[in-house]
């Protein structure tokens, strides 16, 4: 029965969830009540349950600020829904692939139009995993209080709900996989689109570099002309509580030989000021299109970078490098995103803090 939500994510994912009903199943992850309004964490999965195949993931709406980015799940989504219909490619696809979505992980951030959820707490300041040089301060992730921003709650406390129902989810469904893409949409950075991968915590390149390698080698040779810059987000600050770096240091704790390869999209929306500067003046419009126009090509630009990543984990067979070559991608993927300090290798990393279940 459709119950109606104060937002209109939330409406759309519910939407989408009937029109879906005999294709996905559906979870509540967590919920919450806000402002008079209970709120879920939901999330739909469909294909193939089999833990032998691959497995992609949709997440979204981690900032309440970031509206866009729960839209791009969304509209992606909607488009995998829309094709059930008809599209019997789609239908193989999904033989072969497990498809999660998250789209709005932090539904009370929404409805209140904060960066953080309801608790003050940053959802990507709250892993129990500490830098392991200092930080920008704040922003790097802060326990001084919720009333400013990048807080990540207080130490030695489990993680926030929705941080660990996305957590628990993918380590009952999607960890165990022999190989895992996730894409985690933001927004809120420089003035060009950006594709993060881990660390947020080191300079260190992480274990798995030599697969994000060829994983961007064969988008580099099928989009000659994306708008995408892909690096470590390392590169560009370091922080706390890094909710994919937790997530990949417990799959290789816990899954040797299985690969998670998440990707953070940072849409770049300072270029959306640029054109409107009158975005300035609104917290939402320092994060988002304001305009109908520009928000509809934004959700049209980024459809793409998505079903790429559909169809790269469930032929993850074709391009994934064999071990005898995995040596070579790692040292040729150091040399591409970290030249300016050279590393005779990868170093183990362990968690630091004590809170939000188990550790490496």
């Amino acid at each position: 029965m459709h119950t109606p939500t104060p937002l209109p994510e939330l409406e759309e994912l519910q939407r989408l969830t009937e029109m879906g009903a005999q294709h996905v199943d559906a979870r509540t992850l967590c919920s919450m009540v806000v402002k008079g309004h209970l709120l879920q964490v939901d999330a739909l999965l469909l294909g193939q349950p089999d833990p032998a195949a691959p497995a992609v993931v949709f997440v979204g709406g981690v900032h309440g600020l970031e509206r866009i980015g729960a839209q791009v799940v969304l509209a992606y989504l909607a488009q995998v829904v829309q094709r059930l219909k008809w599209d019997e490619a789609l239908h193989d696809l999904l033989k072969r692939v497990r498809m999660v979505f998250v789209p709005v992980l932090n539904p009370g951030g929404l409805l209140l139009g904060t960066r953080a959820n309801p608790q003050g707490v940053d959802l990507m300041r709250n892993a129990p995993v500490d830098a392991l040089e200092p930080p920008p301060w704040l922003v790097g992730g802060q326990r001084i209080s919720a009333t400013l921003p990048w807080y990540r709650g207080p130490a030695g406390e489990a993680m926030q709900p929705e941080s660990q129902a996305l957590c628990e989810l993918l380590a009952q469904d999607v960890l165990q996989r022999p190989l895992t893409i996730a894409i985690d949409c933001h927004s809120g950075f420089g003035i060009q689109d950006r594709l993060w991968f881990p660390y947020a915590h080191t300079r260190e390149p992480m274990a798995q570099l030599w697969a994000l390698h060829a994983l961007h080698r064969i988008f580099q040779q099928t989009h000659a002309h994306h708008p995408y810059i892909f690096e470590p987000q390392s590169a560009q600050y370091l922080t706390h509580g890094d909710l994919w770096d937790h997530l990949c240091l417990q799959a290789q704790a816990q899954h040797p030989g299985r690969w998670l390869l998440p990707l953070t999209l940072e849409m770049g929306s300072w270029l959306w000021v640029k054109k409107n500067p009158r975005q300035l003046f609104s917290r939402h419009g320092i994060f988002n299109p304001l305009i109908a126009h520009r928000q509809q090509r934004v959700l049209r630009r980024h459809l793409g970078l998505l079903d790429f990543m559909a169809r790269a984990a469930a032929s993850h067979a074709r391009w994934l490098p064999a071990e005898s070559e995995r040596a070579l991608h790692q040292r040729q993927a150091i040399a591409r995103w970290y030249a300016e300090a050279p590393r005779a290798g990868t170093r183990t990393h362990t968690h630091t803090g004590t809170h939000g279940g188990p550790s490496p």
